[in-house]
């Protein structure tokens, strides 16, 4: 098997409470026989769910993005990337985009960026 990244779009049935669908797809993550998970994030608004990255390497890994787990009776689709590889590639091409389509960097975002105390990651 060759490697890929693959994009998991998860929405959570109607009725589903945003603290539910955040927990559920937190299990999801969680789940480290997926492969390793490279991102997520969770909808702010309804309908309420998320999605994750995950970095895929092996049969086995690839044969559990068919199964459910915490997210079933979800509205779960599965997405292979085509540049990201690896998580490493899902990163680089993070960079790549920045920098061909804004002509920034990271970095470059990270020193204009407001302070905001909802925004965690400038607390570390």
């Amino acid at each position: 098997m060759t490697g890929r990244c693959y994009l998991v779009y998860a929405l959570a049935p109607a009725g589903t409470t945003a603290r539910e669908a955040n927990d559920r797809l937190n299990l999801y993550v969680d789940e480290r026989d997926r492969g390793v998970a490279v991102n997520h994030d969770h909808f702010s608004r309804k309908p309420h769910g998320g999605f994750v990255v995950l970095d895929v390497q092996t049969e086995e890994e690839l044969a559990r993005l068919d199964e459910s787990g915490p997210l079933e009776g979800w509205s779960v689709t599965v997405h292979p990337l085509t540049f990201s590889l690896t998580a490493v590639g899902f990163a680089a091409q993070t960079d790549f985009t920045l920098e061909a389509y804004r002509d920034t960097t990271l970095d470059e975002l990270r020193v204009a960026e407001r302070r905001d105390r909802r925004y965690w990651w400038q607390a570390a």
